[in-house]
């Protein structure tokens, strides 16, 4: 029995979507128009940036082509509508690359036929032709996935090829060619490995975002070692060694090299912006491992166990968390909030992280610290004091803290502690 494509069948053609969906646009296109966003316009660019990738992956729960359609055609509004934007911050930049970690898989997963696939392509390498901050970098690193086959990507592999030979064989060094990512990552997804590694090995000096499409090949032909081996040649000058030690990680994992793989790499290769996330993500990747003793490897390794309070408060090694805030650079703030979300549920614990707040406090650490931090951390002292019978002692002990501070010198924190001590 012939199967009868209705208008809403997510495998025809985006030309047969369309016809039956003339009406059809996308909020977003209004939002990104050329030069749509002013100098100091980053922080409402990135909303608009979640409020598009919102839509469109509604979109693609029900018409996956025109989704894939609809993110090509947000990436080609990014240069021109972010172009008047300052980035110094970074988080622009950021935003952007989240957003097609988000979407560029719809278009590799979108069931689009060739012809369709193809003039995606041809409107992507414009935008990234007209892209003045190299935005679309991801695209690039991408680009064989989004051919969906080995012939596409093979037939754009071989458009850049001649060109990056004869740059990359100039012994005048600053030769650049444009798309130099998109051949490679064309040439992995094409299953010409050889090439591939031919043309690398021309490169004049190791830059990783080219050598780790050799190590990928490599790495799809089981070759463990010569991964490994290609991706640690890569360190030098500039190069970015957290990348390189992911990339070491993922290739040991992958064959089962565990205990290796954490010995060398999972400390580093998994750093986040704080120590709970690092410790999180290390955990994960290894279940088997004690995570007392991964905590005390990443505080020997940072040398800042106080990185690592929240982490192992988290993970309720509440001996190894005061071990951690006594001995390392742990924010007062911090461990004020670990003191009031614990005063109920482990009130001795609560008790000395207090103490050790009101400590760190007097003696200066926090950053832009205020007599009401002070304060805070007293009341969170004498609450949990108050559970254990041991309130006398505790105000005893604030105390003597703000005593001894103001002895060496008038301290306007000390003095906002004795007061309400009084």
């Amino acid at each position: 029995m012939t199967r009868t494509k209705q208008p809403g069948d997510p495998n025809r053609s985006l030309e047969s979507f369309l016809g039956a969906n003339s009406s059809h646009s996308w909020a977003f296109t209004y939002r990104f128009r050329s030069k749509a966003f002013s100098w100091k316009s980053s922080a409402l660019a990135a909303k608009r940036l979640q409020e598009a990738v919102a839509e469109i992956r509604k979109a693609s729960r029900t018409t996956p082509v025109l989704a894939a359609d609809g993110v090509v055609t947000l990436l080609e509004r990014l240069w021109p509508s972010l172009q008047q934007i300052d980035t110094s911050s970074g988080a622009l930049r950021i935003a952007v690359h989240w957003t097609q970690q988000e979407l560029l898989p719809l278009v590799i997963a979108a069931p689009a036929d060739r012809p369709t696939r193809d003039r995606w392509l041809d409107r992507l390498w414009q935008a990234i032709l007209d892209d003045g901050v190299d935005y679309l970098a991801l695209v690039q690193d991408r680009w064989g996935e989004l051919c969906a086959s080995p012939e596409a990507a093979s037939q754009w592999a071989d458009r850049f090829v001649p060109l990056m030979r004869q740059a990359w064989s100039d012994p005048r060094p600053g030769n650049m060619v444009t798309g130099s990512s998109l051949c490679l990552s064309s040439l992995l997804a094409a299953g010409r490995h050889q090439d591939l590694w031919n043309l690398l090995a021309m490169v004049r000096f190791p830059f990783w975002h080219y050598r780790k499409f050799g190590v990928e090949a490599l790495v799809r032909e089981s070759r463990w070692d010569d991964a490994l081996a290609y991706a640690e040649a890569t360190r030098g000058l500039n190069q970015p060694d957290r990348s390189i030690d992911a990339a070491c990680e993922r290739i040991l994992l992958d064959c089962g090299r565990y205990d290796q793989a954490y010995r060398r790499y999972a400390l580093t290769a998994n750093e986040a912006a704080t120590g709970l996330a690092t410790f999180r993500a290390i955990a994960k990747k290894y279940p088997h491992r004690d995570p007392a003793t991964i905590l005390l490897d990443l505080a020997k390794s940072y040398g800042n166990p106080g990185r690592f309070f929240a982490a192992a408060k988290d993970a309720g090694f509440y001996d190894l968390a005061l071990r951690f805030a006594a001995d390392g650079h742990t924010d007062p703030r911090t461990l004020i909030r670990a003191a009031r979300d614990h005063v109920e549920k482990d009130a001795p614990f609560a008790l000395q992280v207090a103490r050790l707040a009101l400590q760190k406090l007097l003696d200066g650490r926090g950053y832009d610290v205020t007599a009401s931090d002070v304060l805070d951390a007293y009341q969170h002292l004498l609450a949990a004091a108050h559970r254990q019978g041991l309130a006398a002692s505790a105000i005893a002990d604030a105390t003597a803290l703000a005593q001894a501070r103001q002895a060496k010198r008038p301290d306007p924190l000390a003095a906002a502690l004795l007061r309400a001590l009084l």
